[in-house]
């Protein structure tokens, strides 16, 4: 096991090869999931040396975690397939859009009802997602958690 100084992403990009254009309400969600999780997360990588630098994309319906050291070496690459997350995204990308429209109507207690389903979707997306991982990196709540919007984030096609 590294260090807590170690064992943490210090920079993330996604590979965004099929992403034209996004609403203002997903570029948000990215950048502050991005944001919060350079502040604050734990990726402890089996038999790897960090900090990361971690390059994540979807190839072949596959999820790509390409890992780089802090210098920017290659390290390792390892990739997870999607069809776990499929409906949990689907899901959860209905939830949001009954969300954002709730917002601008609905009342008070009908927003908190159907952001309590938004947060379980994502709380079990972030689980499956340390679930998957864990025979290549530890990860704690809150990364995962960050890291599953960054994944919803590669599911949206312009």
């Amino acid at each position: 096991m590294n260090s807590e100084e170690t064992a943490r992403i210090i920079q993330v990009t996604l590979d965004e090869k099929t992403v034209v254009r996004r609403s203002p309400q997903v570029e948000h969600e990215r950048a502050v999931a991005i944001y919060d999780l350079l502040e604050e997360n734990l990726f402890d990588v089996v038999d790897e040396q960090g900090p990361f630098i971690l390059k994540l994309g979807i190839q072949d319906n596959r999820l790509v975690f390409d890992l780089h050291s802090e210098a920017g070496d290659p390290l390792r690459k390892f990739t997870l397939p999607t069809s776990p997350f499929r409906t949990i995204i689907k899901d959860y990308f209905m939830v949001c859009e009954t969300y954002y429209t709730a917002i601008k109507s609905a009342g008070t207690q009908q927003i908190e009802a159907i952001d309590m389903g938004r947060r379980g979707l994502h709380n079990d997306g972030a689980e499956v997602l340390k679930e998957r991982l864990a025979e290549y990196a530890e990860i704690d709540d809150n990364t995962a958690r960050r890291l599953f919007t960054l994944i919803c984030v590669l599911h949206i096609r312009g």
